[in-house]
């Protein structure tokens, strides 16, 4: 997991800090959401997931323990609790609702960067299986097999239509440069012949996968890139 895709909730009824926590983490490529208080951090997390929550135990209302231990009732987001109490005591009731990690305030930006980064490594990375079929329209793509069906009958692909068809699905939603399209079917020569090739193959499997070829829907031209494969 890369910071790019960690999404962080920050938690804290000082607005101040707020401010400065999320141009920190921001800076050092986390994706941030803001909270003034556990009411509102509630509200969030209703409806998005984050890899972590930045929590100040101090809050008006709900402080950051209550929350924390309502939080560990129905979810296991790893929490780092933020604090002006630094006793021992205070941190084992905060290790003890189920936070886990505590910082004293007041802390260096680059230690909380650092509790945040040790955090996130002892999360399990889940592994989430690509789907077994992509949809394309009424066309039902067999990414195991590289078979594409329309209901129950195969549609017959050549050996370079399913080449290319793989490549495309394998990164569908992301564009493939002709070049690299050229590289992986071993389409030789030179760059000229090599994209015209690659072209001409396109313009065969948009026979056969769109409802216009025309008017491409799911085999998208991008433009000064390559193509790029689009699925329902």
């Amino acid at each position: 997991m890369t910071h790019t895709d960690c999404h962080l909730l920050i938690v804290d009824d000082d607005e101040r800090i707020r401010a400065l926590l999320g141009r920190f983490l921001r800076k050092n490529g986390y994706m941030v959401t803001m909270a003034r208080d556990a009411a509102q951090a509630r509200r969030l997390l209703a409806g998005l997931e984050f890899d972590l929550i930045v929590m100040d135990v101090m809050m008006p209302g709900e402080d950051g323990l209550a929350l924390t231990r309502a939080l560990r009732e129905r979810i296991d987001t790893p929490i780092l609790l933020l604090t002006a109490k630094g006793e021992t005591e205070d941190r084992i009731s905060g290790l003890e609702s189920g936070a886990d990690d505590y910082l004293p305030k007041p802390f260096e930006p680059r230690e909380l960067l650092l509790r945040i980064g040790a955090i996130l490594r002892r999360v399990p990375v889940v592994e989430v299986a690509p789907p077994k079929y992509l949809a394309l329209g009424a066309l039902r793509y067999d990414t195991d097999k590289g078979e594409l069906w329309n209901g129950d009958a195969p549609l017959r692909l050549t050996g370079t239509e399913v080449s290319l068809l793989r490549r495309l699905a394998a990164s569908r939603g992301q564009p493939v440069s002709r070049a690299d399209l050229i590289d992986d079917l071993g389409r030789g020569g030179d760059d000229e012949n090599g994209e015209r090739a690659i072209d001409v193959q396109i313009t065969r499997l948009r026979r056969k996968i769109e409802p216009d070829p025309r008017e491409p829907r799911f085999l998208q031209t991008v433009r000064g890139t390559g193509y790029m494969l689009v699925v329902d």
